[in-house]
């Protein structure tokens, strides 16, 4: 899709390496040479290096179609999330877009939505709704950063709002 629309695009595949460091390490080596400053992952479900997010400290956002903490770490993705939380009987779900860190779905939250839980929802039908807040929420995340207007506190972001000139 990417190349259809005259945008970069490259395929490392991680069959091609023999660890996970080997791969993160021909990754980290393509990004320096487009000079990549800020990764976006979009159902990626590897696990990323200490290395590569060190490289990247602050500088990787992740979206997750479940309000963190709750119902995040290994395991959970795409419709077992949903499966969990109709089987928990949450009334409400939601999207996190999260600064990547060391442990699973834990690093500081940059933005969350709210989708409620209806009762007739099947995980797929909570899926759908999930989905829609997420192709929002996301681009409003990448655009704060564009902006640099997210400072980190230690574990809390903070959304600088825009000067008056803006």
């Amino acid at each position: 899709v990417a190349r259809q629309h005259n945008i970069f695009a490259h395929w490392l595949s991680p069959k091609d390496y023999h660890s996970p460091e080997a791969y993160d390490a021909a990754i980290v080596q393509l990004f320096d040479q487009y000079e990549v400053n800020f990764v976006v992952l979009a159902g990626y479900l590897r696990y990323i290096t200490p290395k590569f997010i060190e490289k990247y400290r602050n500088r990787i956002l992740n979206i997750h179609p479940a309000l963190l903490p709750s119902f995040g770490g290994k395991g959970m993705y795409g419709i077992h999330v949903h499966e969990a939380v109709l089987e928990y009987g949450c009334k409400v779900s939601g999207v996190t877009v999260h600064i990547v860190d060391e442990k699973y779905d834990a690093g500081p939250i940059v933005l969350q939505r709210c989708v409620p839980v209806l009762d007739d929802d099947t995980p797929e039908t909570l899926a759908h709704r999930v989905l829609e807040q997420e192709h929002q929420i996301y681009a409003e995340a990448i655009q704060l950063f564009a902006e640099g207007r997210i400072r980190l506190e230690g574990r809390r972001v903070r959304i600088v709002p825009r000067s008056a000139g803006d």
